[in-house]
């Protein structure tokens, strides 16, 4: 089959492990920057062009979108929904995920236990607002970061205060969570296929660091999730509409919380981790989901 990857850098681990086991799996992999996709779209002529060039057929699309480049990116996938091209990612589950506070809404929604979260829209509601979420420390996030980037540890309400009045100043959208002590700066990573956990990892933070990602110098261990640790993972990706998806987690006192969700979890940290293979789980899910050869 066809696959095309959407990714902005050929070289990323987790781009080069799909190609790999795509071409292992005896399929054409072509991979392309959706930043430089031009869309056509109306008169029954729609298509996506890449340097001046359609692509016919595709038999699969395997989305690696990252945060700076998601209005564009779901772009891309919808033109090639519209033609009926399976995708490992839709345009909508994207754009709910990639707004932190909607994700969260959404998962509340469906009853999957949260951290305690709040938006605060006015600078002058700000020490009000600050009331509902007691004890400190807190956690202020931007509603669109990434890698423990724009995440930051309020000691006080002073801290807190000044850290979102500049952040108003600035007009970035931020949020304010619960710190969850007991999780004592580890949480976990399930990662999720078609309904389905295949791996997980625990991360845990580095000494002096209260953000356990593995980009800022945590470390990691594979583990064996709890059944409710499972179900909430599962559940996480369904009401999302996420056939893959990277589900953090934290461990609380009350069961496990959703932190946040990735649509293009990175695979290195994971594989690495765990010894498993997941690039491969990835082309053998849309093998046994694909139903026609639909192209565009």
């Amino acid at each position: 089959m066809n696959i095309l990857v959407l990714s902005r850098n050929t070289m990323l681990y987790s781009t080069q492990a799909i190609i790999e086991a795509g071409r292992k799996r005896n399929h054409q992999v072509k991979v392309i920057d959706h930043m430089l996709c031009d869309i056509h779209t109306g008169s029954g002529a729609s298509g996506v062009y890449f340097m001046n060039e359609s692509f016919n057929p595709v038999h699969a699309l395997i989305p690696r979108i990252g945060y700076t480049a998601t209005t564009q990116g779901a772009a891309v996938i919808r033109q090639f929904e519209n033609r009926g091209v399976f995708t490992t990612l839709g345009s909508d589950p994207l754009l709910k995920v990639r707004d932190k506070f909607t994700c969260l809404q959404l998962l509340e929604g469906q009853g999957i236990q949260i951290p305690k979260t709040i938006f605060i829209a006015h600078s002058e509601t700000i020490p009000a607002m600050l009331r509902h979420i007691r004890p400190y420390p807190v956690i202020i996030k931007l509603v669109s970061g990434t890698q423990g980037m724009g995440v930051m540890l309020a000691e006080t309400e002073q801290n807190a205060i000044s850290i979102l009045e500049a952040f108003h100043a600035t007009g970035e959208k931020v949020m304010v969570q619960q710190f969850i002590g007991e999780a004592k700066g580890q949480d976990i990573r399930a990662f999720v296929i078609n309904g389905k956990v295949v791996a997980a990892m625990k991360r845990i933070a580095r000494p002096g660091e209260f953000r356990s990602n593995l980009h800022r110098g945590g470390t990691s261990v594979s583990i064996r999730l709890t059944s409710a640790e499972e179900e909430t993972a599962v559940r996480s990706a369904s009401s999302l509409g996420l056939s893959i998806a990277g589900i953090d987690m934290l461990q609380s006192n009350d069961g496990p919380l959703v932190l946040e969700v990735n649509a293009s979890p990175g695979l290195e940290g994971i594989e690495a981790t765990t010894a498993v293979n997941i690039a491969r789980e990835i082309i053998v899910y849309f093998e046994q989901n694909i139903t026609n050869t639909s192209s565009i």
